[in-house]
């Protein structure tokens, strides 16, 4: 769980590309489900605002899914 915020280079796009990549190939190779818990904002503002407040927090739905993803395979 974490946030990539856009700055002034084009860092932000490389960054959130490779973040999206590293977590989708850690799911393929030990098999276990991993939610995507990675923010991207404009701003700090927007980071806190979706971590917690009024747009929901974003950690807890990625951490539910998880345990809903896990329950699913121990069922199969």
């Amino acid at each position: 769980i974490g946030a990539v915020i856009r700055g002034d280079t084009p860092h932000f796009s490389y960054i959130a590309a490779e973040v999206t990549k590293g977590i989708a190939q850690v799911a393929l190779e030990t098999e276990l489900p991993i939610a995507y818990g990675i923010l991207t904002t404009d701003t700090i503002e927007q980071a806190i605002e979706r971590a917690g407040t009024k747009a929901g927090n974003k950690g807890w739905s990625a951490a539910e899914t998880v345990i809903e993803m896990i329950t699913l395979l121990r069922k199969i």
